[in-house]
């Protein structure tokens, strides 16, 4: 479904783009839906609603990109179902070895959690420090036990391996959190495919397919919980724009969400996302921005903080939200947030992350 739906649609049309821009009246048209966030339209079938919806943002992306350079992009859905040959035949069928994801790793360690380290491989990266067999002793040192595993997200036999060996170490699952996630914030023409599959099958489907592994043991949990790091769904298309490809793919994972917290909630397993109102310093970001960034950016820490919050809670009270981290954490009595700023003569002039219109009333605290 994503390579047919949304794949092929954001390759043909950034195959076809170079002679669009060269005709007098440039037309895209996806057939694709409305996109409705409302949860009754993604539970009960995640995976095609997010391949779909997929088709529908690379309108939102495209035609604000395209705009003024004259190409139309439009999406056209019909209002009742449309007899056809193929609707009779169908109804006659994660890296946790650094950054924000080892933070949270080392606070859940310090109340003694046992917690399975996932990355793709455990050969140190050339520029950023840490492999999970390091993420593995900081967190036993921190008072968990740890089970590092090399798992490459996309991979569904070693998603599947490393699930069978948790249960079979730990004894069940409790909590999965999806922090896995590719970058490329590049506009449509610049995209390679190989960068646009990279970012879709980490991001939708590597959190899918994990989430959809770990759900039988979730379900045998007194407290299970599904935490995605991913954004709030903003439908402004210059969230889409420039970096369509990439928007797809991270907003996948909060379809996700949407989806499964709706399908799940009456079985008391929580799905919910959590976004920092601020860009995070880590050594991945600081390789890509440069060191200056970190002046007005806040620490992992905070994500750790209000992630922990959120998986403490009751499961069958809290689903299907979108939380901002420094909300989380106000609402369970933090007040000083100056301890989370890398540079905290900047507190007052934080960098806003992505996919966020305003800083809301606490990111100043």
């Amino acid at each position: 479904m994503q390579n047919v739906n949304t794949r092929g649609t954001f390759l043909v049309s950034k195959a076809c783009l170079p002679y669009l821009l060269k005709s007098d009246n440039p037309h895209i048209l996806n057939m694709a839906p409305p996109l409705n966030m409302s949860p009754r339209w993604v539970a009960d079938h995640v995976a095609y609603t997010i391949s779909k919806y997929g088709m529908s943002m690379c309108v939102l992306g495209m035609s604000e990109e395209f705009r003024d350079r004259g190409v139309t992009v439009n999406a056209l859905w019909p209002r009742f179902k449309v007899h056809t040959a193929a609707i009779d035949m169908l109804f006659g069928p994660e890296g946790a070895s650094r950054g924000i994801g080892k933070a949270i790793a080392l606070k859940a360690a310090r109340d003694g959690a046992n917690i399975v380290i996932a990355a793709k491989t455990a050969e140190p990266h050339p520029k950023l420090p840490g492999t999970i067999y390091t993420a593995a002793e900081e967190i036993e040192r921190a008072g968990g036990k740890a089970l590092p595993c090399i798992v490459d997200v996309r991979d569904e036999k070693q998603v599947q391996q490393a699930v069978e060996a948790a249960v079979a170490k730990f004894g069940g699952i409790d909590i999965v959190i999806n922090n896995a996630s590719a970058i490329s914030l590049t506009p449509t023409l610049e995209t390679d495919m190989k960068r646009y599959d990279l970012m879709q099958n980490i991001n939708t489907r590597g959190t899918f397919l994990v989430s959809k592994t770990c759900l039988p043991y979730l379900l045998k949990s007194d407290n299970p919980h599904i935490l995605n790091l991913s954004p709030p769904l903003n439908m402004k298309p210059h969230w889409f724009a420039n970096h369509t490809a990439y928007t797809i793919a991270k907003y996948g994972m909060s379809m996700c969400v949407l989806g499964m917290a709706e399908e799940f909630r009456s079985q008391g397993v929580a799905v919910n996302a959590l976004w920092p109102r601020t860009t995070i310093h880590t050594a991945a970001i600081e390789m890509l921005s440069g060191s200056e960034s970190a002046k007005y950016a806040r620490k992992p820490d905070i994500m750790a903080d209000a992630a922990y919050a959120i998986i403490c809670r009751d499961a069958r009270e809290y689903t299907g939200n979108f939380f901002m981290d420094d909300e989380i954490l106000l609402d369970v009595g933090v007040r000083d947030f100056s301890k989370y700023a890398c540079s905290p003569e900047n507190m007052h002039n934080l960098q806003l992350d992505i996919f966020l219109d305003d800083e809301g009333p606490f990111a100043k605290l």
